[in-house]
C-alpha cells in the first residue's frame, strides 16, 4: 500500500501560511533542501491542491533551464517534471498537463483508490486546503513538519478539520542552522 506523507512548513503557533496565504516567514536554507531531497528521492508522485500546483508548475518544469540555478532547483525541476503529479481540484481539468491527473469529484474515495496501487511514496508539499480534507478522512500516514522559529498569530492553520485522535510516533528531528527544525511523525 502506498502511503502519503504531508510535507509542510509551520510556524511556532501552528499556522503555515498567513491571512492571505503569505509565506514570506518560512525560513529555506540548503540543509532544508537536502532532507527535501532524500524525501522526493523515495517519492514517484505529488499530491497538491489547486493553488499549489499552480504556484509550482509555474516555476519548477523550467526552474533547471534558469542560468543561476541551484543544486536543488536542478534537483528538483528533474523530479518534478518526472514524477506523477494528483491535483486536487474541481476547476482545473486539464487533460493536456504532462504526468498530471485532475481528482474533482469523491476526493477522498480516489485517494483511497490511488493509496492502493501499486507505487512507491506519495508526497505532499504544502496544500494546506487539501490535507485539511485529507485528514478528515484520516488518509495522511506520515508527517514531515518544518516548525519555522516564528509567532505569526493568525492565518491559515495546519490542524483544522480533524474530528478524531490521531496516534503519532516521533521518527526522527532535524535540527538546521536557520533556527528551523524538521520532526518526521507516522501515525501509530
Amino acid at each position: 500500500m502506498r502511503k502519503i506523507i504531508l510535507l509542510m512548513h509551520v510556524s511556532l503557533d501552528g499556522f503555515v501560511a498567513g491571512p492571505s496565504g503569505a509565506m514570506d516567514w518560512i525560513r529555506v536554507s540548503e540543509e532544508m533542501f537536502d532532507t527535501v531531497g532524500k524525501l522526493t528521492d523515495n517519492a514517484d508522485a505529488a499530491l497538491y491542491g489547486r493553488k499549489t500546483y499552480q504556484m509550482m508548475d509555474s516555476y519548477w518544469p523550467t526552474a533547471a533551464d534558469q542560468p543561476n540555478a541551484s543544486k536543488h532547483d536542478i534537483e528538483h525541476s528533474q523530479w518534478y517534471k518526472k514524477v506523477e503529479k494528483l491535483v486536487i481540484s474541481n476547476s482545473l481539468k486539464d487533460t493536456n498537463a504532462a504526468n498530471t491527473r485532475f481528482i474533482g469529484n469523491d476526493v477522498a474515495s480516489e485517494i483511497k483508490q490511488i493509496k492502493g496501487q501499486p507505487g512507491g511514496t506519495i508526497l505532499m508539499i504544502g496544500s494546506p486546503s487539501t490535507y485539511h480534507e485529507l485528514a478528515a478522512h484520516n488518509l495522511v500516514d506520515e508527517f514531515w513538519l518544518f516548525l519555522n522559529p516564528i509567532l505569526i498569530g493568525t492565518g491559515i492553520p495546519l490542524f483544522n478539520n480533524i474530528n478524531h485522535k490521531i496516534d503519532l510516533k516521533l521518527l526522527q528531528t532535524n535540527s538546521l542552522p536557520s533556527g528551523v527544525i524538521g520532526l518526521h511523525y507516522e501515525k501509530v
